[in-house]
């Protein structure tokens, strides 16, 4: 009898640690992940957030169920929203999320890629706010630091001679200026963009994206879509020879001989998360200034160290662009983009008045200086690169487990995982995806789509991710 009741002991102390790991997930978010499911696979209970020491304040706002028919009667039909049941966020703290429930979601989208701090990030919020109380706007008509030190800031991080600076309020606006300023420096109409790509919804930039998902039958101007060098799908493969020499097909078949300019995402992030193929972009803005054109970097998503190998998303490619255009990342979720060129290019916008009534207003630049600030002072570009490698480590190991994973792509931060029916044909597995994203719901972790057949999470979450979190 003593000795049974010296093994049922010993057997109680060993699973004390376990257990009470347990209760303290259970215990700090009263809405956990745990349920009373198990994976029929391994018996074992589903995966758990890391423990986050954060209450969120209790909600006593409209449901779900009532925001969903304001949005529906008063908003647009063209929103979308994701989830078969619509999720009604109400708070955010660093990388996660809290429904009306106080439920918590690892937000691994950031916002379609906007929030590169993280939620609420306290030094980012007191920028924000102690400007606020003494500010609000003056617009560009009057001087204030604020904007001044910014463009200072944000020029600083610029290689070569990129210099200037010039804010608007998003990334559609920043490409639309960027194709004013290429078509008027270069004295030439035709812009090439590659297919795949997204650079924005306005009716200017509609034409520079090529994803028929986002495009209307509206007239688009002189614009080319070359093929895409995606090393996945792409009919070259990694070789960037045949993808550069299309570009120049294009350029002799499809135009007078010059063009206005060039523009590319390194990573592409609607797309699917698609890196381009390397020494691509060297090969293209030869051609593309040969024939009297700008070259054009679109960072709105890959900037701001969020690739981890580098701070902007053309340097893995060893090029300098002629204008970078710069949006969603730079405000951490402030209405703020920017578009920064050399003082040469720049001096064609002094013809007319150029001019952007909110692009520059003391908030957004307060705050905007305090992201700079906030990216450099907690290393962000070392940790998304350490974070990001172990992620994708992960992830590929996965890939040899499960023949659904077609592709594991990406750099630091922004990682997607393509997932087909077919490893060979490269079949999409839509249905599948849909099937999954529900279920990453469920679990808590919140990812984004992309792709033409929306069969790719996007893992572009806030840069305090953690690996953890990975």
């Amino acid at each position: 009898m003593a000795l049974k009741w010296q093994i049922l002991k010993k057997t109680l102390q060993e699973a004390k640690p376990k257990f009470l790991h347990y209760c303290r997930i259970s215990l700090c978010s009263p809405f956990s992940t745990l349920s009373s499911s198990t994976d029929p696979a391994t018996d074992s209970p589903p995966p758990q957030l890391p423990l986050f020491d954060y209450q969120p304040k209790p909600y006593n706002g409209p449901l779900a169920d009532e925001i969903l028919q304001k949005r529906k009667k008063f908003l647009g039909p063209s929103l979308f929203y994701y989830y078969q049941k619509p999720l009604n966020i109400v708070e955010g703290k660093m990388q996660y999320l809290f429904d009306e429930r106080g439920r918590r979601y690892l937000d691994a989208f950031a916002g379609i890629v906007t929030v590169s701090c993280g939620h609420c990030h306290p030094e980012v919020l007191n920028a924000i706010m102690e400007q606020s109380k003494l500010l609000q706007h003056a617009t560009t008509i009057y001087l204030h630091h604020a904007i001044a030190d910014f463009a200072e800031a944000l020029a600083a991080k610029m290689p070569g001679n990129l210099k200037v600076v010039y804010f608007v309020n998003s990334g559609s606006e920043g490409n639309e200026l960027a194709m004013l300023m290429a078509r008027l420096y270069s004295g030439n109409l035709d812009m090439i963009s590659l297919r795949n790509a997204y650079h924005g919804g306005s009716s200017s930039t509609i034409g520079l994206t090529a994803l028929n998902t986002w495009k209307y039958p509206i007239p688009q101007g002189e614009i080319h879509h070359v093929i895409n060098p995606d090393p996945y799908r792409g009919i070259f493969g990694s070789d960037p020879t045949g993808y550069a020499k299309d570009v120049q097909d294009h350029i002799e078949y499809g135009t007078s001989g010059k063009v206005a300019g060039f523009i590319s995402e390194t990573i592409q992030g609607v797309g699917g998360a698609v890196e381009l193929a390397p020494g691509y972009l060297k090969m293209v803005y030869d051609i593309v200034r040969k024939a009297g054109g700008v070259c054009i970097a679109d960072e709105v998503q890959t900037g701001f160290g969020r690739t981890g190998s580098h701070y902007w998303g053309f340097e893995t490619q060893g090029v300098i662009p002629d204008i970078v255009t710069m949006a969603k990342g730079i405000g951490n979720g402030l209405p703020l983009g920017a578009v920064v060129t050399t003082p040469e290019i720049a001096n064609v916008m002094a013809q007319k008045i150029q001019f952007n009534t909110f692009g520059g207003n003391p908030v957004c630049s307060a705050g905007g200086l305090a992201v700079l600030r906030t990216i450099e002072k907690e290393k962000r570009q070392e940790h998304c690169a350490s974070v990001g490698s172990h992620l994708i480590g992960r992830l590929r190991a996965l890939q040899q487990r499960y023949e659904i994973i077609g592709d594991v792509r990406g750099r630091g931060l922004m990682v997607g995982i393509e997932l087909v029916t077919d490893r060979k044909e490269k079949t999409p597995a839509k249905a599948e995806t849909a099937v999954l994203f529900e279920k990453l719901r469920e679990l808590g972790v919140l990812v984004g789509k992309g792709g033409l057949h929306g069969n790719v999470f996007r893992i572009k979450p806030p840069m305090c991710f953690t690996k953890d979190d990975a």
